[in-house]
């Protein structure tokens, strides 16, 4: 079978296709593209996200469980989701002790109010409607519940920008030839970087969603932007 590589009118069964194919060897890759910084975004999210034991975090697009595993190790009922069945597969096989399961961002398979946070790191451009998926993590989250979006973004320095972006179109998929399974698929990554909208467009997109008190924190100059939210409460009887 050839390599998958997703096209950016983002078919939901070409994304999945696409990572299926990359999962053994994933998270190297990434940590590979990235110089290492992709661990240090990770731990920006963990902090960001602020669980406690007690707290129920949802991770979706969680692919092999590694923006899991932190809040697991500290007590955290935390479920790993994705909807590529072979980053699933190559989560359990890595922490078979992680309640891992397969979910469309768009259609989620929990009930209302069944989280403390709902947390997606680099998935949300890969999804076909995001209002929807954020329609959906409102909805499965509990009022006064929060959301936190790690993804990459829009440059705050136009010098860094203008490295950035050729970085991404030019060496970003050289590199992958070397390190991926599939380099393809970093083609459309790349491409899916580039169009996706800047922090303040971004925001605005939650906010109309239903989310509250949006803020964001850029990282690493706005190459990643980490986007908070938190779900309404409802309005008291004298309200």
């Amino acid at each position: 079978m050839n390599p998958t590589r997703a096209h950016l009118d983002k078919q939901p069964h070409e994304v999945a296709e696409m990572f299926d194919g990359v999962a053994r060897r994933y998270d190297v890759t990434n940590t590979v593209l990235t110089g290492g910084i992709d661990h240090l975004w990770r731990r920006a999210v963990v902090r960001a996200v602020d669980a406690a034991p007690g707290d129920r975090v949802l991770d979706i697009a969680a692919g092999t469980g590694t923006s899991s595993e932190p809040y697991a190790d500290a007590g955290v009922d935390v479920v790993p989701a994705d909807f590529s069945l072979g980053m699933l597969a190559e989560g359990r096989r890595r922490r078979p002790d992680l309640p891992f399961t397969a979910a469309d961002a768009m259609a989620l398979p929990f009930a209302d109010g069944s989280f403390d946070v709902v947390t997606m790191s680099f998935g949300l451009r890969n999804v076909a409607d995001v209002d929807a998926a954020l329609r959906e993590f409102l909805r499965v989250v509990r009022p006064g519940g929060r959301l936190v979006v790690c993804e990459f973004s829009r440059p705050v320095v136009p010098v860094f920008s203008t490295v950035y972006r050729n970085y991404l179109m030019r060496a970003l998929p050289q590199v992958a030839r070397r390190v991926s399974s599939n380099p393809d698929s970093y083609v459309y990554l790349a491409e899916s970087i580039r169009d996706w909208p800047g922090q303040r467009e971004l925001a605005a997109q939650v906010r109309r969603s239903g989310w509250e008190q949006v803020r964001w924190r850029n990282l690493t100059g706005g190459v990643v932007a980490v986007h908070h939210a938190v779900a309404p409460r409802p309005a008291g009887p004298d309200a």
